[in-house]
């Protein structure tokens, strides 16, 4: 999908009339197409299956298959939508985002926030290209907000407590992955240079050598500097020179 493809969009909830204030709000937002609606869990998954939409905005409480279980079912699929959950329960959002929601936005909804939830939707589907398979980007929820960093806007990647401190081109955020679990995810795509840091590969620009304290790393496109081991010096010199 790029940005001149309408994203067809399915709304879903029992309520008409939530259903029809995300049916004008949908029409105020330039590049969405209605794909239809549904009033049950069990209805818009059939629609799903049969019209494809590239957006189910879909409410949690429904009689029957609900909007979680929904959500789950569709984590299942090969090519499933792109989920925003829409709902009056503000205390939900971390169980949505397990269900791989892009974005959760709390009724009554507004404008600005749906308008967002869609340019989210439209990174989410240029980063993943609308096929399965490994996602080219980081997922980071902070304080319900949630954020898709785009692996190509990384720098590196540094243990901290209980999370991981992803340092890219916007700043930085955390994201709750251990570096085990993102070095073998994205095998080459990242290298350790020290036991708390994995860095963008793409991004080393050289050593930054001294005579007396530890060796650090030159980075494109940032100014910071992540210390490398001495465990890890070797591999990291071996991979600046077979880089040419």
């Amino acid at each position: 999908m790029n940005d001149k493809t309408a994203i067809r969009t399915l709304i879903v909830d029992d309520e008409p009339p939530a259903r029809a204030r995300l049916k004008r709000l949908l029409g105020k937002i330039a590049g969405c197409e209605l794909a239809g609606e549904a009033g049950s869990g069990t209805k818009a998954l059939e629609m799903i299956r049969e019209r494809r939409p590239d957006l189910v905005l879909l409410d949690i409480s429904m009689p029957g298959l609900d909007g979680m279980a929904l959500a789950a079912t569709l984590q299942s699929m090969e090519h499933p939508p792109a989920v925003v959950f829409c709902t009056a329960w503000p205390d939900r959002a971390l169980a949505a985002f397990d269900r791989d929601a892009v974005d959760y936005l709390v009724k009554p909804v507004r404008l600005e926030r749906l308008q967002a939830a869609v340019r989210k939707v439209r990174r989410y589907q240029a980063q993943t290209g609308g096929a399965p398979g490994t996602p080219d980007f980081l997922r980071a929820t902070v304080g319900g907000k949630t954020t898709l960093v785009p692996l190509d806007e990384i720098f590196c990647l540094v243990a901290e407590d209980k999370y991981t401190t992803v340092r890219y081109q916007h700043g930085k955020t955390v994201v709750n992955d251990s570096l085990v679990e993102l070095e073998r995810r994205y095998p080459g795509r990242f290298l350790k240079v020290h036991r708390n840091t994995l860095v963008a590969t793409a991004r080393i620009r050289g050593l930054q050598k001294s005579l007396d304290g530890p060796k650090r790393l030159l980075l494109e496109g940032t100014d910071f500097q992540p210390e490398v081991s001495r465990r890890c010096l070797s591999a990291v010199r071996r991979y600046i020179r077979n880089r040419g």
